[in-house]
């Protein structure tokens, strides 16, 4: 090897640049520490080839007399000058990912182009030995037409220098641009491009971008701001309204409860009033499914305090219905009850309240009766490793404790009331024989606790603690 090296060494340089580009292509992607040292060493080692064969790059090649041999030592300087501005360009590009990330690529490649445009001058001045001046001054007016031609072009260039250098948003970051919007995946030279919620790519020029109005809904960061409207009649006491959509913000998990979410009253006319329920949620992904949920526990707290939406034609509670005989109309599991056996189950239903705090229904204790929620907040907690979380939260027309009438049987749960909560009370004594009369309700009721089940399960299993890999260079940091 060694006498490969001193025996031909123009030869062995030009298998050097063969060997930097098949290891660059070679050298995974996870090795890009390598991949810098094995470069930086191939051009030291070209270096040295180079000087010792007294090929200097500042001066013209030797042995003019010998065209061959003049050409190719010739091409092995330009060839340095080019290497040399490639490997700069690399180790500066690794100290900026480090400093600043993938959002500084557009400067590093900025950056690289001026490395690359200085190494070309100079090897023409020095390897070459052409005049600069007049180079440059043709380059220059050549600059100014390619610049003409390329006005739009240049502009979403430097107006991508701008949006990297103020940062107004990052890649991954949710954000809106003129109205379009998405979660930002790349920033190059021309545009910015987002993910939309739909799953489609819009591309963004950079001079749009950088004169229009841009929502960042990821700063402050893990928080992503969701609202809800609805209008109801005019007539509506604006309190009752308020407490209800209060207790539907309250009945929504997922919101965050620093900002703490509120409600408030929009605007109001003689055509109806508009509330909004406003609040914050941890990911982007949630705010789809909050919103959804948001409004759906808004039109069932609403139906419990009689408040009707004002695109509802009907009234929540008719006239000659009682409360109880309506919980049962709306009820997943008593709808398909003939007229004649809802007014009978509605007369054996008791009210019962109870206060923010209390207990409706203990973890492990087998219920003799059935609860349907008439109005308020019940949150359901369990346990995990000896702790208490709380795994969700229950509204209007929702039922508890029917794994007792089923099969005498008690879900692990607790359930409470989180707010003030107003419950119909139906006894077993009187449920379980209509129970095996009507089997579409014993059924539903059993696919209810059936999935009850199989969530607690789910949400109170310990998960496996999976040890971390250790690897060669792990265990050098830990003993650095």
């Amino acid at each position: 090897m060694l006498s490969l090296l001193t025996e031909h060494p123009l030869f062995s340089a030009f298998i050097l640049i063969l060997l930097d580009l098949g290891l660059w292509r070679l050298i995974s992607s996870r090795g890009s520490e390598w991949k810098l040292l094995v470069r930086v060493l191939i051009f030291a080692l070209f270096s040295v080839l180079l000087f010792n064969e007294g090929l200097n790059p500042m001066e013209p090649a030797p042995w003019a007399e010998n065209v061959p041999l003049h050409l190719a030592a010739t091409g092995l300087q330009i060839g340095w000058w080019l290497f040399g501005a490639r490997t700069l360009t690399v180790l500066i590009g690794a100290l900026m990912m480090q400093r600043v990330g993938h959002t500084g690529r557009l400067l590093q490649d900025l950056l690289g182009a001026v490395i690359f445009l200085v190494a070309i001058i100079a090897a023409l001045a020095y390897v070459l030995d052409l005049p600069v001046k007049g180079v440059l001054a043709t380059s220059g007016a050549l600059a100014i037409i390619v610049g003409l031609a390329l006005q739009s072009t240049l502009s979403d260039v430097f107006s991508g220098i701008v949006l990297n250098t103020t940062k107004p948003y990052q890649l991954d970051d949710w954000i809106s641009i003129d109205g379009t919007e998405g979660r930002v995946t790349d920033i190059d030279w021309r545009a910015t491009r987002l993910q939309t919620s739909q799953g489609s790519m819009a591309v963004i020029p950079n001079s749009l971008a950088a004169k229009a109005k841009i929502i960042n809904f990821s700063r402050p960061s893990n928080m992503f701001g969701v609202a809800v409207s609805v209008q109801v009649s005019p007539h509506a006491r604006p309190s009752a309204v308020i407490e209800a959509l209060e207790r539907a913000m309250q009945g929504c998990r997922q919101l965050l409860d620093t900002p703490a979410p509120s409600v408030a009253l929009k605007s109001s006319a003689s055509a109806g009033a508009e509330y909004e329920i406003s609040g914050f949620v941890a990911s982007m992904g949630e705010k789809r499914v909050v919103r959804n949920q948001l409004f759906d526990l808004a039109y069932r707290h609403l139906q419990a305090s009689g408040v009707n939406l004002l695109s509802s034609n009907e009234t929540s509670i008719a006239p000659h219905l009682s409360r109880q005989r309506a919980l049962l109309d709306s009820s997943p599991i008593f709808s398909t009850l003939r007229e004649e056996e809802k007014d009978t189950f509605s007369q054996n239903m008791s009210l019962q309240t109870f206060r923010a705090g209390e207990i409706i229904l203990a973890g492990g204790e087998v219920s003799d009766h059935l609860f349907i929620i008439e109005s308020g907040v019940v949150s359901v907690t369990l346990k995990r490793n000896g702790s208490t979380f709380e795994s969700g939260r229950m509204g209007p027309g929702e039922v508890i404790g029917e794994a007792g009438i089923l099969s005498d049987t008690a879900l692990p749960a607790d359930f409470s009331a989180k707010t003030f909560c107003a419950l119909y009370r139906i006894e077993k004594s009187y449920l379980k024989p209509c129970l095996d009369a009507r089997h579409d309700i014993h059924d539903a009721m059993q696919a209810l606790l059936d999935y009850r089940l199989h969530k607690a399960q789910a949400l109170t299993e310990e998960t496996p603690v999976v040890a971390p890999k250790r690897g060669f260079l792990q265990w050098l940091r830990n003993r650095a």
